[in-house]
């Protein structure tokens, strides 16, 4: 056995080479309120519950009691309406996931289901798309705002339609689809229709609050039928914690699963999975308790102003340009031909910040994309100073360029006929090869993976993750 101290410094030692997760200074995938004692406190009642099974929860009262105070905390925030049913998932996407199945599994007699997605829909629709075998209806977006079209909207939808999806707001632009008009396309047909709040929904109400013009998207809008908010998001709770709501337990039902055809327990089930820690469940119910209606008012006040200043800095810098008219805490920035912004990116890096590179999509040109939490604030101004630094940088280095040849190349392949060891040359081409990971300049690799095709990109990509979750 190896004592818990040297395991402990082995695991120190390792995180050293991750992304700083406090401080601000990581725009994407973490989401920090800045205030020390959440993390304690979140971290302490996830050890306190980590080992209650959430399986039963007769077994375990606890749980079941926790589930239902933050299912009715989230209902509050988003506009209860009396019979609003919820369930705690791992996360967004299983949210979303079970508001996909929950539609189709109450269309039992629609031979081909579909789901009518705006462009600009998060990719957990194509996951449950795939995983529950519905056609997607993807509609264009408006290409200058970024908001979906609800007139397009409602005339996707037709007789195998058993869901109709808006975001609130979308994960690429943080702009807020026009949610009431496309609930009233779907209230019209008798359809289902999804709020993915998973990023804006614990927060814009805040922001409400503070002044802000935040259109309504919760359950007041007639025709909503569930909303999805995460609360390791905007609710600064410990990941992995989301509430899927919907109008009512009989909407709700049709997401449930149970099993009684084996000689073993009967299996019931709120979410895709059985057995599930009660760790990140209570501590999520921790946070919300400590932080309460006045902590959230107060970091939602601190997250505002972070991006309002990130966002006019952005704007008063030479070259580059917001996208869309973002109302939440997400910013996605691009800049003129003098540059490349992938190399921006690389030269944040360089300074102690990590920015999300996205690539283009439709009207969409690539971009590099911010998630602006409370503990930005206060650092601002360091920021906007470290990114026109980035910016000169970039066009001092000049845009970066594809051999022609390779770009023919690549653009040629047929993902689906390449073989593995092709593939393993395409990685290494790419400067993808081995399992030691990323260089620490991404920028030629993002611009040669932005001359593939998407499917290939999938595939390229997928098969990169593959050789990292590989043993060495």
């Amino acid at each position: 056995m190896n004592p818990p101290e040297d395991v402990l410094a082995a695991l120190r030692e390792l995180r050293a080479g991750d992304l700083p997760t406090h401080g601000g200074r990581t725009l994407a995938y973490v989401y920090d309120s800045g205030l020390s004692e959440v993390d304690s406190l979140g971290a302490a009642a996830h050890a306190l519950a980590s080992s209650a099974n959430g399986l039963d929860p007769t077994a375990f009262p606890s749980l079941l009691r926790m589930e239902n105070d933050l299912v009715a905390a989230a209902s509050a925030l988003l506009g209860a309406v009396p019979g609003v049913a919820g369930s705690v998932t791992s996360g967004g996407t299983e949210s979303c996931l079970l508001a996909v199945l929950a539609a189709r599994d109450a269309n039992p007699s629609v031979a081909s289901p579909s789901i009518v997605l705006p462009t600009t829909a998060h990719a957990a629709f194509h996951k449950a798309a795939h995983l529950f075998g519905l056609r997607r209806v993807d509609v264009p977006v408006d290409p200058v705002t970024f908001r979906a079209d609800p007139a397009a909207m409602a005339a996707a939808i037709d007789d195998s339609t058993v869901l109709v999806v808006a975001s609130a707001p979308s994960y690429a632009h943080g702009v807020l689809d026009p949610v009431p008009e496309i609930a009233a396309a779907a209230l019209e047909r008798g359809v289902r229709m999804h709020v993915d709040a998973c990023i804006g929904g614990w927060v814009l109400p805040y922001f409400a609050r503070l002044g802000a013009d935040v259109p309504p998207f919760g359950f007041r809008v007639p025709g909503v039928t569930s909303i999805s908010v995460d609360l390791h998001k905007y609710a600064y709770c410990p990941k992995g914690t989301s509430v899927l709501l919907h109008a009512s337990a009989e909407l709700r039902r049709t997401h449930y699963f149970a099993s009684a055809a084996w000689p073993g327990y009967t299996m019931l089930n709120t979410t895709i999975q059985s057995t599930r820690s009660g760790g990140p469940l209570a501590a999520a119910w921790a946070v919300v308790n400590h932080l309460g209606e006045d902590g959230y008012l107060k970091l939602a006040s601190a997250a505002r102003e972070a991006v309002s200043r990130i966002r006019a800095g952005i704007e008063d810098l030479p070259g580059l340009r917001v996208l869309g008219d973002p109302v939440s805490t997400l910013i996605a920035f691009t800049g003129d031909d003098g540059f490349d912004v992938f190399t921006v990116a690389d030269e944040m890096k360089a300074r102690g910040w990590y920015v999300q590179p996205q690539f283009a999509f439709e009207t969409s040109p690539a971009n590099l994309h911010l998630t602006v939490t409370a503990a930005n604030h206060g650092s601002e101004k360091q920021f906007l100073t470290d990114l026109a630094a980035s910016v000169d940088a970039a066009r001092a280095a000049g845009p970066v360029t594809v051999d022609p040849a390779v770009a023919e190349f690549v653009a040629a392949l047929d993902p689906a006929t390449l073989t593995s060891e092709q593939f393993a040359g395409l990685l290494a081409a790419a400067g993808l090869g081995g399992a030691a990971g990323l260089p620490d300049r991404m920028a030629p690799i993002n611009a040669l993976l932005a001359t593939a095709p998407a499917p290939l990109r999938e595939r390229l990509l997928l098969e990169f993750l593959g050789a990292l979750y590989t043993p060495s």
